[in-house]
């Protein structure tokens, strides 16, 4: 059997798209992912505490509720998802091919919302099979409740708006909380500077490097560096978190879609038609500007919409 459309992604957009092509009868079955990105599925927007700027929700929402209200629409009307990590693609040909570790399938349309993973700066102490989930972390949301970090000092390594974000809400249950940036001015929006800079629990250290993170099997000192003077001090910590942009998770493509120099799916301007006529992509996974849950339900759109019309033009 060929499936009319396969959407591969968890997020606003593969939901969006999910939902509009559901209600086009166009039976979309979407791959969900298991961890994919090293994320839950729902991919990024489910490591955000309070959502306050999508439309419909005056009182904000959190940011797994958001989540868990898109799947269940999805499945209303009538999407199959089956939570699977699609780990390859064969775009040679129409039916599309696809796999996971479970199974093998083919579709005539493929929607790419596969959304991009937070990266982590190689630093002494943080890496795989040291004090990575003993104390390091890329999501503040996931972790910064647990008991190891209450009332203890932290530290987020970032600039933007996810860095502000975390660093605030990692407040709730630190003793105090310090942001680290390596510039003298930081790049996120002034109302999130504004609130971080409001908060008596937040220092920020410009101009300042991480140089490793120290601790008897868990995380128990941060060493920073002031790249100004070049003075180096050890600050007792508890906790590290990563605030450092994205990574698009493309890797499982095989080349086999234009990507730019970051790594980001490129797209017909205006369209969300990528280099293989009936392969989309939507969300986070092309847009590197916006990133945020409301284009990404937006591009979800455009691709659902724009999937359909291709195989209206396309039926074999």
């Amino acid at each position: 059997m060929v499936d009319h459309v396969v959407i591969i992604g968890s997020g606003p957009a593969a939901h969006t798209a999910a939902i509009y092509t559901a209600r086009a009868d166009l039976r979309p079955v979407l791959f969900e992912g298991w961890m994919a990105g090293g994320v839950a599925a729902g991919g990024q927007l489910t490591t955000t505490t309070d959502v306050e700027n999508f439309p419909g929700f005056p009182e904000g929402i959190g940011g797994p509720e958001l989540c868990d209200r898109f799947r269940a629409q999805s499945l209303r009307f009538g999407t199959v998802i089956h939570t699977e990590t699609v780990t390859r693609v064969d775009l040679s040909a129409r039916p599309f091919r696809y796999a996971t570790d479970e199974r093998e399938g083919q579709a005539r349309a493929l929607i790419i919302a596969t959304g991009a993973t937070a990266r982590r700066d190689d630093i002494p102490g943080t890496r795989d099979g040291e004090l990575w989930q003993k104390g390091v972390s890329a999501c503040a949301v996931c972790d910064g409740a647990l008991p190891m970090f209450r009332d203890k000092p932290l530290f987020v390594i970032g600039g933007g708006d996810s860095a502000m974000e975390e660093a605030t809400f990692l407040t709730k249950f630190a003793s105090r909380v310090y942001i680290v940036h390596r510039r003298d001015e930081l790049r996120a929006s002034q109302i999130m500077q504004e609130r971080a800079r409001a908060n008596p629990k937040v220092e920020i250290l410009y101009s300042h490097q991480v140089t490793a993170v120290e601790g008897d099997g868990v995380v128990q000192r941060t060493r920073v560096k002031d790249l100004k003077t070049g003075a180096e001090r050890a600050i007792e910590s508890a906790g590290l978190f990563f605030a450092i942009g994205r990574k698009p998770n493309t890797d499982f493509l095989g080349g086999q879609l234009q990507l730019d120099d970051q790594g980001y799916i490129v797209t017909t301007p205006g369209t969300t038609a990528t280099s293989v006529p009936g392969v989309f992509a939507a969300g986070d996974v092309q847009d590197k500007k916006y990133r945020q849950a409301i284009t990404a339900a937006g591009s979800g759109c455009m691709a659902a919409l724009e999937a359909e019309h291709f195989l209206s033009a396309h039926p074999a």
